[in-house]
């Protein structure tokens, strides 16, 4: 564990959230094979939990509505969540890491998200998809020079989707033409999240169009580079304090020896990133929707309506178990599949079963919690119409719900 969340874990604290960790064992049955997965959350995951429950409600609730309503990105929030260690959490130590688990990363991300999903959203990027996939397939020189910064203070951006390329990954414009010590990027990519705020982008580009998936490369793009021009913030319906722009590359020279990789292991290096990027992702969306819950359990114990407070009518508590179990449940998926990363197992299809249906109750949850507030969940102070705008985009990113559906039937039937 860093020393900045080890210090900040140090604090006293009272654990209070609505859905204090349990311990859950179980042994599920794939085929012939047996897995045995352990949620009794080990002390220090405890402990990460804790300090990020204290940083969003101390750092990241104050002036939380204020940043929504100005698209303001939290620049000052997300330094101090490097310094603390959160923006490189899983990342090797001695590549500036906090050297931790999965479990102990959706733990953070979740509490994070129950406050503030712009600044979870830049967590997520720069753990699960750019620190993630630098770790794991960049050589030791790219580990070196740009790994320890990003897990240490920095902020990277991860640029696939295109105009006319979104879900479908493997119809890239933006073109990395190969010019023997260096690639020539032209292209432009769309809706990148951090995308005037980092320091260091993985680009995925075409070299060979005729080879399709077989024929892209990810090329590591630092800002400042001759030829790249970050556009036009997006005017978004939620997540609106993250920075989200779209980038344009003109006659960009890449060294070769910012590919990550062999030529031609971009797509399979960009899809691999996000299957572990969906777990960040399911996590967001599960903040987003217990946040939501906990403040329409509160609002419900105190606001009184023929009578009696709101917790006492049975229509208020039916909602509330519907919520309560829906959310435990996105939880143990997502628990289940950061376990089987973390096993360095396939997690393929559980990644995706988790976004799907984390995503899917962040929707319903968030919608329920307007509806029990009233006309008072209609207006900002009270945080769930936020919440509720926040959840949609988990539905689209990082894989819609429809590509999750694709992935977990092709895993089924393969």
């Amino acid at each position: 564990m860093p020393d900045g969340i080890r210090h900040k874990a140090g604090m006293t604290h009272t654990l209070t959230s609505t859905f204090e960790t349990a311990s859950y064992f179980f042994i599920y049955f794939e085929g012939a094979n047996e897995t045995t997965m352990n949620f009794d959350l080990t002390e220090e995951q405890l402990a990460v939990q804790a300090a990020a429950r204290d940083f969003a409600q101390t750092e990241l609730l104050p002036g939380v509505i204020e940043r929504d309503t100005e698209q303001k990105f939290p620049a000052a929030q997300i330094k101090k969540m490097g310094e603390l260690g959160f923006m490189g959490m899983m990342v090797d130590p001695k590549y500036n890491g906090g050297g931790m688990d999965t479990v102990s990363y959706t733990l953070a991300m979740e509490e994070i998200s129950k406050v503030d999903a712009s600044a979870s959203v830049c967590m997520s990027v720069n753990n699960s998809l750019v620190c993630w996939g630098l770790e794991r397939f960049g050589s030791e020189e790219q580990k070196e020079k740009y790994l320890k910064p990003l897990a240490a203070h920095g902020i990277g951006a991860f640029c696939l989707s295109e105009p006319e390329a979104g879900s479908d990954a493997t119809s890239q414009r933006t073109t990395a033409e190969d010019k023997g010590d260096y690639y020539l990027l032209n292209g432009t990519k769309n809706w990148i999240t951090n995308g005037n705020s980092a320091s260091t982008y993985i680009v995925i580009a075409q070299t060979d169009a005729t080879k399709r998936h077989k024929g892209i490369n990810a090329l590591i793009v630092e800002k400042g580079m001759p030829g790249f021009v970050v556009g036009k913030k997006e005017d978004k319906m939620g997540i609106r304090g993250s920075d989200t722009h779209s980038l344009m590359f003109s006659d960009v020279k890449v060294p070769k020896a910012n590919r990550i990789g062999d030529d031609g292991f971009g797509f399979t290096f960009a899809m691999t990133t996000l299957n572990g990027g969906r777990i960040g992702i399911a996590s967001q969306a599960l903040g987003i929707a217990s946040g939501a819950y906990e403040l329409a359990v509160k609002y419900a114990k105190e606001r009184k309506a023929f009578g009696k407070h709101l917790s006492e009518h049975q229509a208020i508590q039916f909602k509330l178990a519907d919520m309560a179990t829906k959310i435990d449940s996105a939880r143990l998926l997502i628990w289940k599949a950061a376990s089987l990363k973390d096993q360095k197992k396939d997690f393929v299809k559980a990644a995706a079963m988790a976004k799907l249906y984390a995503s899917q109750i962040a929707q319903e949850v968030t919608t329920e919690a307007v509806q029990i507030h009233g006309g008072y969940g209609y207006v900002k102070e009270f945080h769930v119409e936020r919440l509720m705008r926040d959840a949609k985009i988990t539905q689209i990113y990082e894989g819609t719900t429809e590509i999750q559906k694709m992935v977990i039937s092709r895993e089924l039937l393969r």
